[in-house]
């Protein structure tokens, strides 16, 4: 790896913390500060130009110390004279080069103010005009004793619109949009901001004129556009004191994100405590790659019960983030802000590898080796090729040389995640199992159409949902006889059950009585790491009982034969 100056100026770093920082884990620390929204683009252009698929010519934004700094890159391949090859990327920081525009627009007149701050196809002023007169328009409202409000619209499917209509009726659609902001925010700075974004500075009348104003204008929009359009939502920033423009702009971007495609509402007002929620999610994108590759992410194992013999037969891995400044950060925090970014694929292969990894450790600790399920999202699915990169894995890790095979991996989806199914999501989901992995439901019955996973999909194992089991009692126990039933079925169309949120004898008992296989809860285990197991073995506390492999295919095999004896 050869850097310049330049890039290392790039990056607010020195040499020596460069190579501190960056030596083995390049990738991570590079991708942590791009901007949430860029992250999947970029990292895409980038395997494809390693990969000498395409070409390399992107912009994305960059997180540095006054905010995101747009940046251009621009790489090619450099043939050695040992013909070997190497990849060369400059990286420029557009925002450098627009102050030096300024200066010299500023200096030498080289071209009219005009053009540079007005949008060419609504003769608006765009976002340079914002940069450069923004703060000055708020102070003027304030001078004036009127409270600043910032709109940031968004226009409502536009993809969709120009897939439908065309790009020249939805230019149209943008213009019709620039005039009926412009006649209904009379007094205000009106301005169109990136692709189908307008931005309005404004002062601060009450929220149901505002609310009557967003009626008013999409019903405008509406009726006079060509074509069905659903019409604009908007997120709204009051003025707060200290706040710059594009303070107050991000976060009306924030609360407009807060609408998350919901239709029934128009607008969303800034909140402080929504944007501690907002930052929160954005100190885990913004240090995700950094958590991975500096190994903040542990797996902690949660063993499963055979409730037949009383032995453990298995192991969910379960990722914590342990955070070195915050602390356990919850899945409960983190998962969700994955999702709503994308990222969730690469947390779940990085789970998958560190379940194939800790084989290797356990095999030489002489544990024995339970299956192990890994948990994946159906977003994966949309961004990999599951089968193929689980196989990779698995083949880094030579795990067939412990006398194990691919049956020792799980993979669970959720029921939510199967009742959203696509054609390429089901296709996955059979090459998996064809494979030889076995495949889980998860949170089954947690209110989605539970029966229809039984006839579209063929899989191993069901997991009840731990509330079918909290709630026995509820509704005169109406959860005791779903249980029971579904457990019959399932067992009846050969599939395995195994019950979450086992936390009391009664319920144990309750689960052996009516013929479940497994259960998993904090009656029987707390989710731990494995380097816990190993320091209980060190100070002579023996492992629980676990299930050899002969038992395990024993058990399979009296299971199979007891299949045609049941009755409904």
């Amino acid at each position: 790896l050869l850097v310049t100056d330049g890039f290392l100026k790039l990056h607010g770093m020195s040499r020596k913390t460069m190579i501190n920082d960056f030596k083995g884990n390049i990738d991570g620390s590079l991708f942590e500060k791009v901007h949430p929204d860029e992250v999947s683009k970029l990292r895409h252009i980038s395997d494809s130009f390693l990969e000498e698929e395409t070409e390399y010519d992107v912009m994305f934004r960059v997180r540095r110390d006054d905010g995101y700094h747009p940046l251009h890159a621009v790489g090619y391949w450099q043939e050695m004279p040992d013909k070997s090859k190497v990849a060369v990327i400059v990286y420029s920081d557009m925002k450098a080069h627009e102050e030096t525009a300024f200066a010299l627009m500023n200096k030498f007149q080289l071209f009219p103010q005009d053009d540079f701050f007005k949008d060419p196809l609504t003769d608006l002023p765009n976002v340079n005009y914002l940069h450069k007169y923004g703060d000055a328009h708020t102070r003027e409202l304030l001078t004036r004793k009127e409270l600043p409000v910032i709109y940031y619209f968004d226009v409502d499917s536009m993809q969709s619109y120009n897939n439908q209509y065309g790009f020249r009726n939805g230019d149209e659609l943008l213009m019709l949009v620039a005039r009926v902001l412009s006649s209904e925010f009379p007094r205000a700075l009106v301005m169109r901001g990136a692709d189908d974004h307008f931005i309005i500075i404004d002062s601060f009348t009450s929220e149901d004129d505002i609310k009557q104003k967003i009626a008013h204008i999409n019903n405008r929009i509406k009726n006079d556009a060509f074509g069905n359009t659903t019409g604009i939502h908007a997120g709204i920033c009051i003025y707060r004191d200290g706040m710059t423009s594009f303070q107050a702009l991000d976060n009306a971007r924030q609360a407009l994100k807060l609408l998350n495609g919901d239709l029934s509402v128009s607008y969303c007002f800034f909140s402080p405590d929504e944007n501690e929620e907002y930052l929160r999610q954005r100190y885990i994108v913004e240090n995700f790659y950094h958590a991975l590759s500096k190994g903040w992410f542990k797996i902690y194992y949660q063993c499963f019960l055979r409730l037949e013999t009383d032995k453990g037969c298995g192991f969910e891995a379960l990722a914590r983030w342990i955070d070195p400044v915050r602390g356990m950060i919850s899945p409960s925090e983190f998962l969700p802000a994955l999702e709503k970014y994308h990222l969730m694929h690469e947390l779940d292969l990085y789970m998958f590898e560190q379940v194939c990894r800790d084989v290797k450790i356990r095999h030489s600790a002489g544990l024995p080796l339970l299956p192990v399920s890994v948990n994946f999202s159906r977003q994966d699915f949309d961004y990999v090729n599951v089968p193929e990169e689980i196989d990779k894995i698995v083949d880094k890790y030579n795990i067939s040389q412990y006398g194990i095979d691919k049956s020792f991996f799980i993979i669970e989806i959720t029921e939510q995640d199967m009742a959203k199914a696509t054609d390429d999501f089901y296709d996955q989901l059979k090459k998996i199992r064809k494979s030889g992995y076995s495949l889980w439901v998860d949170d089954f019955g947690s209110g989605y159409s539970s029966l229809n996973v039984f006839g579209r999909f063929e899989i191993d194992l069901i997991k009840f949902d731990m509330d079918l089991l909290r709630d026995l009692d509820s509704h005169n126990g109406a959860n005791r006889e779903i249980l029971k039933a579904m457990i019959k079925v399932a067992k009846k169309l050969g599939i395995h059950t195994l019950c979450e949120g086992m936390e009391t004898e009664e319920q144990k008992q309750f689960l052996i009585d009516a013929g479940c296989e497994m259960a998993q809860g904090f009656l029987y285990h707390k989710p731990e790491p494995l380097e816990t197991i190993f320091y209980r073995l060190g100070i002579g506390i023996p492992i629980p009982a676990w299930e050899t492999t002969v038992e395990r295919e024993d058990l399979a095999q009296k299971w199979k034969e007891n299949i045609s004896d049941l009755e409904y």
